[in-house]
């Protein structure tokens, strides 16, 4: 299954992207806004990619369609601090090369629609550091609501403990703004299930 923006293809993660993946995960930003460690070797991640990314339901690679290069992950997984089935948790890293494009803000867009309209989902949560402004700015644009900080909730690759921001969006409030009517949803029957974003407005 694929998901289709103006100018994104959202798709699994397969192991011969290692290589774009390494690309964009070695730099010093991209996983220190995440929680991860700069990758620094092709195989470290590949591994990454055998464990965390192949054969997820709801997780997908950003891939460039101008280019067919992977610039970025973007998925809904189970949000550990809700024991809710018909909640997920939006997580996303982009390179920093693609950083203040309104390239992680049209994934998004796409990824709640299909985790409303698809998965039938209650609610997607969301979390950043206190630090990570360019990702609370984008979680603001998705019209996702602040929630509060939780307070010493993670430790960081490096030992530190951090404290999260958390942000939510309900499905009510997903379908009255106006972030679902910004797209046109169609569903066409392939050999892969391709959604297809057409996209009015892009921030």
């Amino acid at each position: 299954m694929m998901i289709e923006t103006r100018r994104l293809l959202l798709r699994k993660i397969v192991s011969s992207d290692a290589e774009d993946m390494f690309a964009y995960s070695r730099g010093p930003n991209t996983g220190l806004n995440a929680g991860w460690k700069p990758h620094e070797s092709l195989e470290e991640t590949q591994e990454t990619i055998d464990t965390f990314f192949l054969n997820q339901e709801s997780v997908f690679g950003i891939v460039l369609t101008e280019t067919n290069k992977l610039i970025g992950s973007i998925g809904l997984i189970k949000d550990p601090m809700r024991e809710n089935d018909s909640t997920r948790m939006l997580g996303y890293d982009i390179g920093e090369d693609y950083w203040g494009l309104g390239i992680m803000t049209e994934a998004a867009k796409a990824i709640m629609g299909f985790g409303f309209e698809t998965m039938f989902l209650d609610l997607i949560s969301a979390t950043c550091y206190p630090y990570n402004i360019r990702s609370r700015h984008v979680l603001e644009k998705l019209g996702f609501q602040y929630e509060g900080t939780l307070a010493q909730a993670d430790k960081r690759y490096d030992g530190q403990v951090m404290d999260m921001e958390c942000f939510s969006l309900s499905k009510e409030d997903y379908f009255k703004s106006g972030a679902r009517d910004e797209f046109c949803f169609e569903m066409q029957k392939t050999d892969q299930e391709l959604f297809r974003y057409d996209a009015g407005l892009l921030f």
